[in-house]
């Protein structure tokens, strides 16, 4: 097995190929093809309600300034969702042009470029306030909730264990989705204003407490993401070649030395899934197997990403769940899987196997809340969590606690993307600020 330390430039050159962007003038003809709706069906199809066809007009008349501008007053995570959001499943899907020769108006590609052209700067606060927030998490949501109540002039400390704020932004999506250093550049953007404070390597229950901070803060904002691996529960997963994908993509993402097998098998079927087998394909596997559990129309990666993923040569495999791994004679690893299929509407078991060497075994089969920081902390206990072992929380984030709120992948509204990690921070910033002044009037 190979083992490779890339890095930043060379995770560049190594990834620059999966790129796609629109020149500038591209872009004007591309921009042109936009209806300019009213009842904007894209707007609506967009968790953050960016005003799609306004930014667009702007890009159209030569405005690309214009248009970031209108980009960032509804997101302020509009570089990275420009460049991880699934718009083949949101905006594009609902564009009236879905179904012309054309296709639909490359909205993704549009906003990118005009993040491109952004100017962001620090903002002066409306006006003084009193307010302290207490934010623990520095990942999309918590960042988004910072910055929005700091413009409102509210003092905020975002605290997150990690050395480097961003969250799964910078570790746990692909490299080649996030190059040329985007995550560390767009949250230095959103940080940069005088009413945030960030303390880094501080871990709740390790160096804060809820306790504490509901004490110190007005209001606390969890904004955790989930930092637990779901594992496989099958006999054989200590194996040494079986690897976690998101700690392998964020160790790559830092520069770190990885391992890269000859024959690779990635158990799951969502974004990470896909994007741990094209990372590992580009950097030298031979064969690269995506395995899912349930029909290929199931899986939470879109036909999009699934094509990108066999463009590069990975093969995709539905109905096979994984049953045992067991160390092969000679070296590497032998999966045994056996066949499901659908019947009456139910996956079942056919009765049939495979079992298939490989020398690396990703497991991509979700996260989970991490409750281990709760430990010496009991009364962060009493925050009720749903039957998915998310945080539960209203529909404005409030959770059972006064003055506690969740945002982002640890909340239970909250689907595992970007963009809806920032409308869950846009209700929960409306919220914090009303259930304040309320509280003070």
């Amino acid at each position: 097995m190979e083992r490779h330390a890339l890095t930043e430039e060379a995770v560049a050159n190594r990834f620059r190929g999966m790129e796609t962007r629109l020149a500038d003038v591209d872009a004007v003809v591309e921009a042109e093809r936009c209806f300019t709706c009213y009842d904007a069906p894209c707007t609506d199809a967009c968790p953050a309600a960016i005003d799609i066809p306004a930014f667009i007009r702007a890009l159209a008349v030569g405005q690309p300034a214009r248009a970031a501008s209108l980009i960032l007053r509804e997101n302020p995570l509009g570089m990275s969702c420009a460049r991880v959001c699934p718009v083949e499943a949101l905006c594009e899907a609902s564009c009236v042009r879905v179904s012309d020769a054309g296709g639909a108006v490359r909205i993704g590609l549009l906003q990118r470029l005009a993040m491109e052209h952004a100017r962001p700067g620090a903002t002066a606060p409306v006006s003084a306030g009193s307010f302290r927030v207490a934010i623990i998490g520095a990942g999309p949501a918590g960042m988004t909730v910072a910055r929005l109540l700091a413009e409102e002039g509210a003092q905020v400390t975002l605290l997150d264990g990690d050395s480097r704020p961003g969250g799964l932004n910078e570790t746990g999506i692909a490299a080649y989705k996030m190059l040329d250093d985007a995550a560390q550049k767009e949250a230095a953007w959103l940080l940069r204003h005088p009413c945030i404070e960030i303390r880094l390597q501080t871990v709740l229950g390790r160096d804060v407490t809820l306790a504490s901070l509901r004490e110190q803060y007005h209001a606390v904002v969890l904004a955790l993401g989930l930092a637990a691996q779901r594992r496989l529960q099958i006999p054989g997963e200590e194996l040494p070649g079986v690897l976690p994908a998101v700690p392998f993509i964020a160790a790559l993402r830092r520069g770190e030395t990885v391992p890269v097998g000859r024959e690779v098998v990635v158990i799951g079927g969502g974004m990470t899934a896909i994007d741990i087998a094209i990372q590992i394909r580009l950097l030298g596997a031979g064969i690269v197997h995506i395995c899912y559990r349930r029909g290929i129309e199931d899986m939470v990666a879109s036909e999009h990403e699934r094509q990108l993923a066999r463009d590069q040569g990975v093969l995709i495999h539905a109905g096979l769940r994984p049953v045992e791994i067991r160390e092969a004679v000679g070296g590497g690893m032998e999966l045994l899987m056996d066949f499901w299929h659908k019947e009456a509407g139910k996956w079942v078991p056919s009765g049939k196997s495979v079992t298939c060497f490989a020398d690396q075994i990703f497991t991509a089969i979700g996260q989970t809340l991490d409750q281990s920081a709760w430990v010496d902390d009991p009364k962060l206990m009493s925050v009720a969590l749903d039957a998915q072992g998310k945080i539960a929380v209203d529909a404005l984030g409030r959770t059972n606690l006064p003055f506690v709120y969740a945002a982002g992948d640890c909340a239970g509204r909250s689907p595992d993307l970007t963009v809806h990690a920032v409308a869950d921070a846009k209700r929960v910033a409306s919220a914090i600020l009303a259930d304040l002044k309320s509280e003070v009037a």
